[in-house]
């Protein structure tokens, strides 16, 4: 049952954000990934006491982080711990409190439970799949904005980009986090409309924070419209579409050029 590993999932979170807090402002070894992104020692650090604390736990459980080999083993497991040490490493080396400590349990390419833990922010989200998402203990719900037009989505310029859509997107007011987990929590938590990314997403980054945003109400399909599933050989998804049902709807219509489900609910260039 998700119930059961969520205590575990919050633990662990919690003890590895005081490793992650021991390292953070101080002068560490940091290295460049293939594609540029950067990883340092904390990143490491994290990623070892959780793949040590998770699977000691549930020995018959696969492991997918960012920071470990993968290991296709992974793949013949019915369940799976998605983990991303630190997301927003960048943030983090930057000294910006805005990083996360991410952990999903994935069962038959669903997350079923999820935290996404901001220990410099003080705050902790947690879901399970049938459940409610949670802030710090307290249930939370997405917004039900029903405008478009002064809707606000959290993504990067280039999710907005007109030319990326095959119809004009609608005027929304766009908005920033680098930590991609704590986007759709924002989202889950009602302070924004949408959450939008067109790239490939790392399944690292998005399952515990699909799972939390689902369970406070948003749909959240990949820009295909379709469901994503984890634990793919590939580990990523088609990009990301989150945002409360009517609204989602509209965002997909305007992405694929298809019709808008609501006259009050219009593309750009409708």
């Amino acid at each position: 049952m998700p119930e059961a590993d969520l205590p575990l999932l919050m633990q662990a979170a919690g003890s590895a954000s005081e490793i992650a807090l021991k390292y953070w402002k101080t002068d560490m070894r940091v290295e460049s990934k293939d594609g540029g992104s950067p990883v340092s020692e904390a990143d490491y650090a994290v990623n070892a006491h959780l793949r040590d604390t998770l699977t000691a736990a549930r020995p018959d459980y696969g492991w997918l982080s960012e920071e470990s080999e993968d290991d296709p083993s992974r793949l013949s497991r019915e369940t799976v711990f998605v983990v991303d040490p630190i997301d927003g490493t960048r943030a983090y080396l930057d000294g910006h409190p805005t990083w996360a400590v991410s952990i999903a349990v994935v069962r038959n390419s669903e997350p079923v439970a999820g935290v996404v833990h901001l220990p410099a922010r003080g705050k902790s989200y947690t879901a399970v799949k049938g459940g409610s998402a949670r802030l710090n203990g307290a249930e939370v719900k997405t917004g039900k904005r029903k405008s478009a037009e002064v809707a606000t989505v959290l993504g990067s310029s280039s999710s907005l980009d007109p030319r990326m859509w095959a119809r004009k997107p609608p005027a929304l007011e766009r908005h920033w986090r680098p930590s991609l987990a704590y986007r759709f929590c924002l989202l889950a938590e009602g302070r924004f409309d949408a959450v939008v990314t067109l790239k490939d997403s790392w399944e690292w980054d998005i399952a515990a924070g699909v799972l939390i945003a689902r369970q406070a109400g948003a749909t959240v399909t990949d820009r295909e419209g379709r469901m994503p599933l984890f634990n793919g050989s590939a580990a990523r998804t088609a990009g990301v579409f989150a945002a409360e049902p009517a609204l989602h709807r509209v965002l997909i219509s305007c992405y694929r050029n298809g019709s808008p489900p609501d006259s009050s609910l219009r593309c750009g260039n409708l």
